[in-house]
């Protein structure tokens, strides 16, 4: 596939790295020379300076015959500009465009051929905020992945000592839970992945992945660790967008409070929430967490746009007494060097990010893509269309499927019911499948399987 990237930044370099080691030809737009420089001694791409949203630039890199646009550049305008003239020039199939701005996408009538091109809207506060208000609603779970609108959810929590199944095999699951059906899709053990037999043994510390219907969960996650109480109150750190967002999502159901330095942003804070307290100052102020009653937070969020910030108000907040910190951290080399020991959980908008962008540019009916501990593994929802003669998966038993090396089936999705995957389940037409790689160069073979034969048309 011939994809244009606009925007060499983080997300628009993360984003060519996945699909560099996939064989697509990639070509890479930013008016920084020195990133695009570094980005192209590491990877195999073209790349092309200049402002993405020039026709001239726009076939330089390209656009005569690209299959795809990815404008992803820090800014809205340029990325709806680049799309329109990807559009009108070129006639550029596939648009995306990364879009910050609510007063821009809370005008739905904004993006269609008739106005402004954009086939695909990504909004990385939004896919951010999502993602913590999971996580909220699920204490001790250190990822939460959503599949088929919510029906079955993809959790990770970490082994502790005591757990009902630390130091047993896989295969006591079902003797621990017979009602409740579950598959464990993935183990991490000192950053190694593992992939899950009946005879594996669950060890304490180890990062365990299941599955299950979301009506389960609860059940499944209370066999690995003691569970957590349901939380009440929560500090955020940082009034810019996603914290806007987080605690008007949230505010109805527990204690919130928000930390903003700008007196500018408090103001409008306060008048745009509802019961929300707002208080001005830096969530670094010892003394005003202190005053603030920080040992009775639940969780503290750092959600400013500053890592170090975030990194020293989270452990501040932790040594005075916050149970739980969740930080965002921009940085992709900070994640794993600080998720796990006083901050509880890293999160990283790039990755979160683009795990949207990848389910619109994989081949086949692939609904969603999620990056697993950090990349570290993949999930991906795809599903099954054709029927027996032109679908390499339909009609068939799961173990008859050749699957990729590392690549196995957690869950099938059929209409309302979640159905845990054995070997002799066997995959009908419309199904939604779950499926897990621990190793992504086999993303390719994943998509082939479920691409429909000529036969069907």
């Amino acid at each position: 596939m011939k994809i244009i990237i606009l925007g060499a930044g983080q997300v628009g370099g993360s984003l060519a790295e996945h699909l560099a080691s996939e064989a697509n030809d990639i070509t890479v737009v930013d008016t920084d020379g020195e990133r695009l420089r570094d980005l192209g001694d590491r990877l195999d791409i073209r790349t092309v300076q200049g402002r993405g949203s020039l026709p001239t630039v726009l076939r330089q890199a390209g656009a005569d015959d690209a299959d795809m646009l990815v404008a992803v550049t820090n800014s809205d305008e340029t990325n709806m500009v680049a799309c329109q003239v990807a559009h009108t020039l070129f006639h550029t199939p596939t648009k995306i465009a990364r879009v910050r701005e609510a007063a821009y996408l809370t005008r739905s009538e904004l993006f269609d051929n008739e106005a402004i091109p954009v086939d695909v809207l990504i909004s990385p506060e939004q896919v951010v905020t999502n993602y913590i208000k999971r996580l909220i609603q699920h204490p001790g779970a250190l990822q939460v992945i959503d599949f088929a609108e919510g029906k079955a959810q993809l959790v990770a929590v970490k082994a502790y000592y005591g757990g009902p199944l630390v130091g047993q095999q896989l295969r006591q699951l079902r003797e621990h839970m017979p009602n409740v059906e579950t598959r464990v899709a993935a183990i991490f053990r000192r950053d190694r992945p593992i992939l899950p037999q009946g005879d594996t043994v669950i060890e304490a510390d180890d990062e365990v992945f299941f599955i299950a219907a979301k009506a389960n969960i609860r059940a499944v996650m209370s066999e690995m660790r003691r569970l957590d109480e349901s939380y009440k109150r929560i500090v955020i750190a940082g009034g810019g967008q996603i914290g806007e967002r987080l605690a008007e999502a949230i505010e109805s159901r527990y204690q919130v409070k928000i930390i903003e330095m700008n007196p500018a942003r408090c103001r409008h804070l306060s008048d745009t929430l509802d019961s929300t307290v707002v208080l001005q100052g830096s969530a670094s102020d010892r003394d005003l967490l202190m005053e603030e009653n920080i040992a009775d937070a639940d969780i503290f969020l750092a959600l400013t746009n500053d890592d170090e910030a975030n990194i020293m108000s989270s452990l501040l907040a932790k040594r005075l007494g916050a149970k739980k910190v969740m930080t965002i951290i921009n940085n992709p080399a900070y994640v794993d060097l600080i998720q796990g020991g006083d901050i509880d959980i890293a999160i990283s908008p790039q990755l979160a990010t683009i795990g949207t962008l990848l389910a619109h540019v994989r081949r086949g009916d692939i609904v969603s893509v999620h990056s697993l501990r950090r990349g570290a593994a993949e999930a991906i929802e795809a599903i099954a269309h054709g029927d027996a003669k032109s679908s390499k998966v339909i009609g068939k038993a799961i173990e008859n499927i050749g699957l990729p090396p590392g690549t196995t089936i957690g869950a099938i999705i059929r209409d309302e019911e979640v159905i845990i995957a054995h070997d002799d389940t066997v995959i009908e037409a419309g199904d939604h499948v779950i499926l897990f790689l621990v190793d992504k160069k086999h993303i390719r073979d994943v998509e082939k399987l479920f691409h429909v034969g000529l036969s069907f048309f």
